[in-house]
């Protein structure tokens, strides 16, 4: 078992700096102090939306791009959005465990606990072996997620969420807190816009936040935006309504009062083309695969 003292001078500064830190760091991959240089603490709702997921991509991959570490808590919803983002980059991240250090928890996400290894990410724990996660192990957990960096970025919170346990412990320790803004109809956004109101940084883009880093705008790669010039005045309509927030196919009828065959067509088309992607029954833009940015009019 891979395990790091408090004592060591390859343990991280960061932690060292909290009240109660880790007594041994227990870890899965290659020990990098590297990664822990520069890095970025990312959290967000379990039960994440799929702006949610839009943002944590968009604003994620391109801060793992400028070679700043991302570290979360590997649970379903945001965390793993983030390790996802920051591995597919392509980027480093540190997944911080809830349980023992030998135990994959959640189990179903091994393969994204086995792409953050081989990727020359990191998976730590304070506790050792298989132990299961308990309800006070998340916020003992949270504590070295904010420690390990010096800007929390906030996705989605609900009123009363781990993400916002986070966040309070950022503050304690006078970290930079960024938070999102979403729809306040959304109990997820809820807690981002307290965060918000008590002084947190707003965050529309990457650039935000890298300046924090000192990293200028012009040091971010320029996403290139698929041109819409070839489209037909229904898929412009389409693209159109879908930049705005994602529909259902009967919604995008009734708004466009078109036939349902044409827009069925003209989606379809748009959907096997990869510029737009179903999901739940709803249709949104997709990131252009060959070029890595979105449509626009």
């Amino acid at each position: 078992m891979n395990q790091i003292d408090s004592r060591s001078s390859e343990y991280p500064v960061s932690l060292k700096r909290i009240p109660d830190p880790p007594e041994v760091l227990y870890y899965q991959g290659e020990w990098n102090p590297e990664l822990f240089e520069k890095t970025i603490s990312v959290v967000g709702s379990r039960k994440m939306t799929r702006y949610g997921e839009t943002m944590t991509d968009r604003l994620v991959s391109a801060i793992a791009r400028e070679g700043i570490t991302v570290v979360s808590g590997f649970m379903y919803g945001v965390d793993a959005a983030a390790h996802n983002a920051a591995v597919e980059a392509p980027g480093k991240t540190i997944a911080v465990m809830p349980c023992g250090i030998e135990r994959i928890h959640p189990s179903y996400q091994e393969d994204l606990y086995g792409k953050i290894l081989s990727s020359g990410g990191m998976v730590l724990s304070e506790y050792p072996g298989d132990m299961p996660p308990a309800l006070w192990s998340y916020p003992r957990r949270n504590r070295i997620v904010a420690a390990l960096a010096p800007v929390l970025l906030v996705i989605e919170a609900a009123p009363k969420s781990g993400a916002l346990i986070t966040a309070r412990l950022s503050r304690k320790y006078n970290k930079k807190i960024f938070a999102l803004p979403g729809p306040l109809t959304s109990r997820v956004s809820v807690g981002t816009a307290r965060l918000l109101k008590q002084g947190a940084a707003i965050v529309t883009e990457p650039a935000d936040i890298l300046a924090e880093y000192g990293l200028s705008v012009e040091a971010t790669p320029k996403k290139e935006k698929t041109n819409t010039e070839n489209f037909s005045p229904l898929q412009k309509a389409i693209v159109d309504q879908l930049s705005r927030e994602a529909m259902t196919a009967d919604e995008l009828i009734r708004l466009l009062r078109e036939p349902s065959s044409r827009v069925g067509a003209d989606l379809t088309l748009l959907t096997m083309k990869n510029h737009l992607i179903l999901r739940e029954g709803r249709y949104e833009l997709a990131r252009n695969p060959g070029q890595g940015g979105y449509l626009c009019l």
